[in-house]
């Protein structure tokens, strides 16, 4: 059986998982989240493949640019991404890949960027089963009153990745969401 190579990977907002299939990163995803199961189960029936903890040259490269993200010293990522869902799953992906760093848009927002207004349930469904956190910036995606909502690694570990974004030192600062 084919192989998905994958690494835990602790960082200063808790442990993810790190997973490769065929020299691009399938997985990048909190280790704790409610949804570990079904999305690992989606990830290996997706690619016909089972996993194998082994590091690899992509992996490798993921640390060291998520190290730098969480250093403050990079705000985009050069890794290769292989996308395992739905065709409109991975169509509300690719639009979070536009969201820019340090910026923020609600549910609502996304479905009009594209172009289905009426499928703000289902891209919230979308966003909550990336399995690609951070190089996918689903933690860019807020509640319409401005709020975090949901989060595979919590909406704590949320809010701490956009003030980290946004240069904001402490959790307490009210000019999080602009």
């Amino acid at each position: 059986m084919k192989k998905i190579k994958i690494q835990c990977f602790k960082t200063p907002f808790g442990e993810l998982i790190l997973g490769a299939f065929k020299g691009k990163i399938c997985l990048c995803d909190w280790k704790y989240r409610r949804m570990r199961t079904a999305i690992d189960r989606r990830i290996q029936r997706g690619l016909e493949a089972s996993y194998e903890e082994k590091s690899s040259p992509v992996i490798q490269e993921a640390q060291s640019q998520l190290e730098a993200y969480f250093d403050v010293k990079r705000n985009d990522f050069e890794v290769p991404l292989l996308l395992v869902g739905t065709p409109f799953q991975k169509q509300v992906w690719q639009e979070l890949l536009k969201i820019p760093y340090g910026k923020t848009e609600s549910y609502s927002g996304l479905s009009k960027k594209m172009h289905n207004e009426k499928a703000i349930r289902a891209v919230a469904a979308a966003n909550g089963a990336n399995a690609i956190s951070i190089f996918i910036p689903c933690h860019r995606i807020i509640g319409s009153n401005g709020e975090p909502v949901g989060y595979a690694g919590g909406t704590t570990t949320k809010k701490r990745l956009l003030q980290l974004e946004k240069g904001i030192k402490g959790l307490d600062q009210l000019t999080l969401f602009d």
